[in-house]
């Protein structure tokens, strides 16, 4: 019996691409911390660094929807189920914004020594996303004018900080996209709850002063 179940596991796996995980970390996104999520366009099988979207420029291979768009994002679990039952090896993309996390993102070296700094001044942070290229601080939802009052307020904001709120997305490890995986440089504590974020204007506040306290200009990228 037991031979018969490892080899059903074994079938299973090769059909959906050798990926299982992504399947279940949607699951997860999708239904335990009620995350609307959605699949990703795929990354152009003729070279992992062009994307499968139409546009040959475009700046973030397999990391963005495209079919489905944004606003089929979800929570319900038997969509995300037939989404990556079908596509196992699709990123998983967060539609930001609403009851969902917004996210505060900076280049990956920039973003590293801040990280290091918020540390050193007892700063809590939440899940944060890395790519090769930049990393995300997962923040509560807000709204435009509240990140407008915010931004307005500050005397200076790195260019490259940017802001994925309402009609916003980022993808969630452990998708590949043609920049490389995408992976938890914060694990969000195990367990099934959602994970705790802190509030936009904490971590906005604690960036900025980290990048200008180590001499981080964070170049725009």
């Amino acid at each position: 019996m037991r031979e018969i179940l490892g080899r059903r596991r074994r079938l299973l796996s090769r059909r959906n691409g050798g990926r299982p995980e992504m399947l279940s970390a949607a699951l997860t996104f999708a239904t335990a911390w009620q995350w609307p999520v959605l699949p990703g366009v795929a990354p152009d099988p003729q070279g992992r660094a062009r994307c499968g979207c139409p546009d040959p420029e475009c700046t973030v291979p397999g990391a963005h929807p495209f079919d489905p768009g944004l606003l089929a994002a979800t929570t319900d679990e038997r969509m995300a189920r037939w989404w990556w039952t079908n596509r196992p090896t699709a990123p998983i993309i967060l539609a930001t914004g609403g009851k969902a996390p917004c996210a505060v993102s900076l280049p990956a070296p920039a973003a590293a020594r801040a990280l290091a700094a918020l540390d050193h001044m007892g700063m809590r942070l939440g899940p944060v996303i890395a790519s090769p290229t930049r990393w995300a601080l997962l923040v509560k939802p807000y709204s435009l004018e509240q990140l407008g009052e915010l931004l307005y307020a500050k005397d200076f904001v790195p260019g490259s900080l940017r802001f994925h709120g309402e009609g916003g997305y980022v993808a969630l490890p452990p998708s590949e996209t043609g920049q490389g995986g995408i992976r938890w440089e914060r694990a969000p504590l195990p367990g099934s709850a959602a994970p705790w974020v802190p509030d936009v204007e904490a971590v906005v506040d604690a960036v900025v002063e980290a990048l200008t306290r180590t001499g981080v200009s964070a170049p725009e990228l």
